[in-house]
């Protein structure tokens, strides 16, 4: 990753079968998370009279961060577990846990309830990640990784694309329906993982005899020692309670200060380099490059959860698509129900119910609190129309079937998740080409390039809901976001896969995973604050999308950066992938 030399081309490996297999069960487990996680922003501030559950923005940025939080910082240690007690045992542990939990997920509603179905969805698939990944990466060699990885992130969206499209379409049906499909998903994995997976072990591989102690000790390798962690937690568990409104965040500010204070004065007293005892050690990272690394991609994983947590709101608040409904309608009418369908009796009943909230003074503020209630329901409707309807409704000059009837065919909008969509189609039909044609470059010019592919493409979205053809330029921005991360995504596991020894392979990915899980954790909390107070009370989106941006462009300077900080230190593990 030190420099911006091509490749030498070499004569490919080919590929082991569980390579196969793995990227087979990968296919239903994205089916089964996309299915609903890109659902989930729509799912959980969807009115309950919507069928949704009707949780404020702060309370679904607070599920968003730190669930996907969680579900990536614990490979960290089921990837060391997998390396220990095998892959397989760890491919259906994680499906025994992730088939109930994703059925359960529709059947509650508080939001505790919803925490804990939703945590232990998590758990699962935390099981299921480092050890798919780590499969990918111990059956492939120097001479095939890239396009490894090409392949095995093209089956990524291939789950991703087709997840959202079924999900979709049966929550016309019912969301319980949802959570049904992608119980369904993960349940078909276990005929692969029963019958047809085999460990990937090399000739002459001693098998792993380490204690589980010994397991859980080697998981501190990489990120650092137990001082460390003790200072990092609590810092990371107190930026959620003051998401949540726990507290506040001048109070954790405050707290925090405090806190590395009192861990720099114990550092003075009481360490010593060379005790035995954790908590006598002075803190201490472990493999300095590798974690600035990972703090660096913390950066992009930021930056590109936006598409699937923010995205689907902001195109359903504020993007009109009509000039997209109309594209479909004049060029493939008969796929117009499917891609912009309006539950029309359910509209009816809420028009009803709107009408009875039509405010007497007919001001901005209040219609456009209508207007976004109405939005739920896949129609967006101008404010003076939206006045005039409901006005006609109250007075019974005309009935609320009709009224739905009239607003469906005039103003009814494309699903949200369809256009984001698009990335996952994208993905499929280029990735393993794009894949074959950047192998020959080192890490590093890809990862940058694709980085500030990615904030441009944020920045162009921004800039749709004040445009005519909004729906468009909505669609090429996701478009454009694929093609970065195309580029950018499967580099930076493949540079991961290149470091790690064989015998490690899933426990390094499982510190690879770190920077996603702090990536989702920031990615929920800011877009919770961004979207409610960027978008909605300041009625400033492309200031939210300006903001996610940023960050990318940050992060590709951090890169760079990155870069000259390791041309000195050519001994370091951090060598070019």
């Amino acid at each position: 990753m030190s420099d911006f030399n091509m490749q030498t081309s070499v004569k490919r490996s080919p590929f082991m079968g569980a390579f196969y297999v793995a990227n087979t069960m990968e296919i239903f487990e994205r089916l089964a998370w996309y299915g609903f996680f890109t659902l989930s922003s729509l799912y959980m501030t969807s009115p309950t009279a919507a069928g949704g559950l009707g949780f404020s923005d702060q309370q679904r940025g607070f599920l968003q961060g730190m669930i996907p939080f969680l579900l990536y910082l614990l490979p960290v240690i089921t990837g060391a577990l997998a390396d220990r007690y095998g892959y397989r045992r760890m491919f259906l542990l994680a499906f025994a846990i992730m088939a109930p939990s994703y059925y359960l997920l529709g059947q509650v509603r508080d939001f505790w309830a919803f925490f804990a179905v939703f945590l232990a969805v998590a758990v699962g698939a935390a099981c299921f990640k480092p050890v798919v990944v780590g499969t990918i990466g111990r059956t492939t060699d120097d001479t095939n990784r890239g396009l490894g990885f090409g392949v095995f992130y093209t089956m990524v969206n291939v789950g991703g694309f087709l997840g959202p499209l079924v999900a979709g379409y049966v929550r016309a049906v019912s969301w319980d329906t949802v959570f049904l499909m992608s119980s369904l998903w993960i349940l078909l994995n276990f005929v692969p993982a029963i019958f047809f997976y085999k460990e990937p072990r090399h000739a002459g591989e001693a098998a792993d005899t380490r204690s589980l102690r010994q397991v859980l000790q080697d998981t501190q390798e990489v990120l650092g020692n137990g001082r460390l962690a003790l200072l990092v937690v609590p810092a990371i568990i107190g930026i959620m309670i003051a998401a949540k409104g726990g507290i506040g965040y001048a109070t954790y500010g405050i707290a925090m200060g405090a806190w590395i204070a009192i861990n720099l004065l114990w550092s003075a007293v009481l360490s010593q380099p060379q005790a035995s005892d954790w908590y006598r050690q002075p803190v201490k990272l472990g493999n300095t490059p590798f974690v600035l690394y990972l703090m660096i991609m913390t950066g992009f994983w930021t930056m590109y959860n936006q598409l699937f947590i923010t995205m689907p709101l902001y195109i359903r608040d504020f993007v009109d698509t009509g000039d997209l409904v109309r594209m479909i309608s004049h060029y493939w009418p008969s796929a117009l129900d499917f891609l912009a369908n309006v539950n029309q009796e359910h509209l009816a009943k809420a028009l009803t119910e709107l009408a009875g909230k039509l405010p007497a003074d007919n001001s901005v503020a209040a219609l456009e609190t209508l207007r976004l209630e109405l939005v739920n329901y896949k129609v967006m409707v101008p404010a003076d129309v939206l006045h005039q309807g409901l006005s006609a409704l109250a007075q019974q000059q005309i009935s609320a079937v009709e009224l739905a009837q009239r607003w469906t065919g005039a103003y009814r909008q494309v699903n949200p998740e369809y256009i984001v969509n698009l990335d996952f189609g994208a993905v499929v039909l280029m990735q393993i080409a794009i894949s074959a044609y950047i192998q020959r470059w080192s890490a590093l010019p890809v990862l940058v390039f694709g980085t500030l592919v990615l904030g441009a493409s944020m920045v162009l979205g921004g800039a749709s809901y004040a445009m005519v053809s909004g729906g468009s330029v909505v669609a090429c921005a996701v478009i454009l976001f694929a093609l970065g991360e195309m580029i950018a995504s499967p580099k930076s596991q493949e540079y991961v896969a290149a470091i790690a020894p064989r015998q490690k392979t899933a426990m390094f990915m499982g510190y690879y995973f770190v920077s996603m899980a702090l990536g989702n954790l920031f990615a929920g909390l800011l877009s919770g604050w961004a979207y409610q107070t960027l978008a909605r009370d300041m009625h400033q989106p492309l200031m939210m999308w300006c903001v996610f941006g940023a960050i990318g462009l940050v992060t590709a300077v951090a890169m760079i950066a990155l870069n000259q900080y390791l041309r000195t230190r050519p001994a370091s593990v951090m060598k070019t992938a």
